[in-house]
């Protein structure tokens, strides 16, 4: 059985959802939009 920490580190990149770029992500981010695209000035 692989580890957990296996498991999370062979998780897919998350993608924006408008754009397609990867996301950087945050230690408290749900969100499916990149920094661009989420831009309030959008």
């Amino acid at each position: 059985m692989p580890s957990i920490l296996e498991f999370f580190r062979n998780l897919p990149k998350k993608k924006c959802m408008n754009c397609g770029s990867q996301i950087d992500e945050k230690a408290d981010c749900y969100g499916n939009l990149c920094d661009e695209c989420d831009h309030p000035a959008r």
